[in-house]
């Protein structure tokens, strides 16, 4: 990777982070999978969660089974000898109401662009997103692929509440929300979807790599789809490509 990287820090003493990069970047991240998926396959004692982030992994162990200077050692070798195979993605159709009661940025954002909601609505909808990391909450999903024309600074003061399932903007990414919570990323719809179920086998459905597509649809589309999701009916399946 040059300069100062790879790099590994302690994160306490029951963590390491797996620095590869300190930029967004489709191969950074493609990278950090596949380490991911290196230690899932070939697992280290010890280890109990892997976490991958934009351009890092946390690698999580139990300290009174190894010792972070010996894990240093083992995740130095893996990257040493590290192959990032091409592997097809899994994609999803993420149906969207926009506007509404959730997406009450739609209208402001679209006068700041200069654009009518349904045009602003159009250019969200064309792009391919990836999913680079989950985290800040349960299933929240942080996208890349934002067109630039769509890149918002965040609220000056976040919101008390936002619901779940809630597409948002916020800087250079898009995002979709896993549970109700405080934000200040801007909001223009909503997904009948479930990013976070602790009592599917899967509690989030969506992973780092994933590529997802926004589809608009309207209002009686989406009450049909909250009642599958509710019934526990399945509403969308990933498609490998």
């Amino acid at each position: 990777m040059g300069g100062k990287f790879p790099r590994i820090l302690a994160c306490g003493d029951s963590a390491l982070s797996v620095e590869l990069a300190d930029t967004i970047d489709e191969t950074v991240s493609e990278r950090i999978i596949a380490l991911a998926a290196n230690l899932a396959a070939t697992p280290v004692e010890g280890i109990e969660e892997l976490v991958p982030t934009y351009r890092s992994l946390m690698v999580i162990y139990d300290p009174s089974v190894t010792r972070g200077h010996a894990l240093d050692r083992e995740l130095h070798r893996r990257l040493m000898t590290l192959t990032v195979n091409s592997v097809p993605a899994r994609r999803f159709d993420v149906p969207v109401v926009y506007g509404g009661s959730v997406g009450l940025d739609l209208q402001e954002l679209a006068d700041m662009k200069k654009m009518t909601p349904a045009a602003l609505i159009e250019l969200h909808a064309s792009a391919e997103y990836r999913v680079y990391m989950i985290g800040f909450a349960p299933g929240f999903a942080y996208l890349g692929g934002l067109p630039e024309q769509l890149h918002t600074p965040r609220l000056a003061t976040p919101r008390q509440r936002i619901e779940a399932s809630a597409i948002g903007i916020g800087g250079k990414q898009a995002s979709i929300n896993s549970v109700p919570g405080p934000s200040g990323w801007r909001f223009i719809g909503r997904t009948p979807l479930r990013l976070f179920d602790p009592h599917r086998p899967q509690p989030f459905l969506l992973q780092a790599g994933d590529r997802v597509r926004f589809r608009p649809v309207s209002e009686d589309e989406a009450a049909e789809l909250d009642r599958a999701v509710a019934a526990g009916q399945p509403v969308m399946e990933a498609q490998l490509s």
